[in-house]
């Protein structure tokens, strides 16, 4: 019998638009001849809903949205629809008064729900603030053709966390329960996971690993099912798998884009096999990889927002050249403009780098120098500055006129403002509030500063190639280039230029540097004194974790960036403004 594989965009409340996604790929199943066809967690409110939950309106237009998907699908075939159910007993128990579900629909009826029931509360994650847990390990039968006992295959479902928590995998147990574990002592034929996994760089090496872990201990094949698209900060890579029961893949969707796909369950075998499935080119490299996350991300952040174009401040330095390379990707050449703000400070070779720049990419541009202003301020700041010196409320304020213009540009004309900041200039406050931080999106703010410089290396080499197969190539026309990233942008010591001759080491350690002690801080959460064990200097040490502490009410007052690591400075980030740590053990 044949199994369709639906790896969908949804957008998150948009309850008749994401049932239609459903119905269409229903249709278009039932002409391949499936007989079932999956779809990802919530796929009919999309997620993560967060507090649109706490709204029973939400709830309400759900339910009857499902009963009306139930009754529109075609009478051939079943379908799995990911949404919320309530609780019956929540009132008399004291519980959670919904179930994070996914529901089977056929026959013009719903058939049977299946909850999930591993609720992670970790990270991005929250589920256990809306949903209870399912308590019972869940299954259906379903036929190839009527009346034929050896047609019928028994189905285990989960629901993405459910399948996370193997303690030989692991090497522990985070839930006390394996519904996998269960599902395998009931000898269900095959397992479904119906996922809203987000991305991380590397993330799909580690999914396949526990994938194939399951299948190869228990001799059970896995329909992997994953959401694909940007919510928020959240960005889902797709990546769906399908193994067989000898831990074998039999099937990668597309990554980062929707995909419907057809595989086979043999009754006979007992066994999932591949049915005429085309090639999918997946990234090559880790490059590649975050590439096409961000431009994802940024184009579904845009579109779901309900902008179109975009703003952004050109400096001619390196952040923003791969801000605009990312932001011409993905929503193409006529919908970015560029601003360059010169101030006396700017080189001719920043002004030149940003020009070409803005060249290579077929962009719009302006120039709006900042020189008057900044002296308007000055004047104006005359008698209460006097007899002190330049420095940083100086050089802030070249920032923060730059935002007040781009600002006025993006409410003039309606654009969406970019903020162009790293995550290593985030983490410790080398930038500035109400200036360069403003913006809508901070498209790099979990991108590390030696990252930065890898893609946009990495996207020059692909341009000498002239390489159009890769992720987010189709609207930047590296055919016609040598380089999209000017040369010189690349080697060329970074600069914020708000003072003479100002160079970004007069402040912080060579980058290479920084990041490694920031990754180890941040995302390893090593103390200080492991950290100095590694070869860094105690000195160098203390002044960064002292610079991400401080810089903490910045990051709360950043617009959303685009998650790409295991801990980016966003809806996982709970971390105290006011406090006092001790760290050096």
């Amino acid at each position: 019998m044949k199994i369709a594989i639906a790896q969908l965009n949804p957008i998150i409340g948009d309850i008749s638009g994401n049932a239609k996604l459903i119905l269409d790929a229903a249709q278009r199943a039932q002409n391949l001849d499936a007989k079932l066809i999956i779809t990802p967690e919530l796929s009919l409110i999309g997620y993560p809903p967060r507090d649109l939950l706490i709204y029973p309106s939400l709830i309400k237009a759900a339910t009857l949205e499902l009963e009306k998907l139930a009754k529109d699908l075609p009478s051939e075939i079943a379908v799995l629809v990911g949404t919320v159910t309530f609780n019956s007993q929540a009132p008399n128990t004291g519980a959670k008064s919904l179930f994070n579900s996914a529901v089977l629909l056929s026959n013009g009826q719903i058939q049977q729900t299946f909850h999930k029931q591993l609720l992670p509360t970790y990270d991005v994650f929250d589920e256990y603030r809306y949903f209870e847990p399912g308590k019972t390990r869940h299954f259906f039968t379903l036929e190839n053709s009527p009346n034929s006992s050896e047609n019928l295959a028994k189905v285990g479902v989960t629901i993405c966390e459910d399948l996370w928590n193997d303690e030989a995998f692991w090497g522990r147990l985070n839930y006390t329960c394996d519904p996998m574990k269960e599902l395998a002592a009931q000898q269900v034929d095959f397992v479904i996971n119906m996922s809203a996994s987000p991305y991380r760089a590397g993330k799909q090496k580690l999914r396949e690993a526990m994938l194939k872990h399951n299948t190869n201990r228990y001799q059970i094949p896995i329909i992997y099912v994953n959401q694909v698209g940007g919510n928020d900060d959240l960005i889902f890579d797709g990546c769906s798998v399908v193994f067989n029961s000898a831990g074998n893949v039999i099937y990668r969707a597309q990554a980062f884009e929707t995909n419907l796909a057809i595989v086979e369950f043999n009754c006979a075998k007992k066994d999932l096999i591949s049915v005429n499935l085309e090639n999918i080119n997946f990234p090559e490299t880790e490059d590649e990889e975050i590439w096409s996350a961000l431009v994802l991300g940024l184009k579904d952040y845009v579109y779901k927002c309900g902008f179109s174009k975009v703003v952004l401040g050109l400096s001619g330095g390196i952040d923003s050249a791969l801000v605009a390379a990312i932001a011409t990707a993905a929503l193409g050449k006529e919908n970015v403009l560029a601003i360059l703000m010169p101030s006396p400070y700017s080189s001719d070779h920043s002004v030149k780098d940003a020009l070409e720049l803005a060249e290579n990419l077929g962009i719009a541009k302006q120039i709006i120098s900042i020189d008057n202003l900044m002296k308007d301020y000055d004047k104006s700041l005359s008698n209460l500055f006097t007899g002190t010196n330049f420095g940083i409320a100086e050089e802030n304020i070249q920032s923060r006129i730059r935002g007040n213009l781009l600002m006025a540009i993006s409410n003039k004309f309606g654009h969406l403002l970019l903020s162009t900041g790293n995550k290593s200039e985030i983490a410790v406050g080398y930038c500035t509030l109400y200036g360069d931080m403003n913006g809508g999106l901070a498209v790099i703010s979990d991108v590390p500063k030696t990252r930065v410089y890898s893609l946009c290396h990495w996207l020059n080499e692909q341009a000498v190639n002239h390489n159009q197969n890769f992720s987010g190539a189709k609207n930047l026309l590296i055919a016609e280039k040598q380089n999209i990233i000017p040369p010189n942008i690349l080697t060329k010591a970074p600069s914020a230029e708000l003072k003479e001759d100002q160079k970004d080491q007069d402040s912080l350690p060579a980058y290479d540097i920084l990041d490694d002690i920031l990754f180890r801080l941040v995302e390893n959460c090593e103390s200080l004194d492991k950290i100095i064990a590694a070869g860094h200097d105690s000195e160098v040490v203390n002044k960064i974790v002292k610079l991400v502490m401080r810089a903490e009410f910045k990051r709360r007052q950043a617009p959303p960036g685009l998650k790409i690591s295991d801990r980016a400075f966003g809806t996982g980030w709970r971390m105290p403004i006011a406090k006092k740590l001790v760290m050096n053990k």
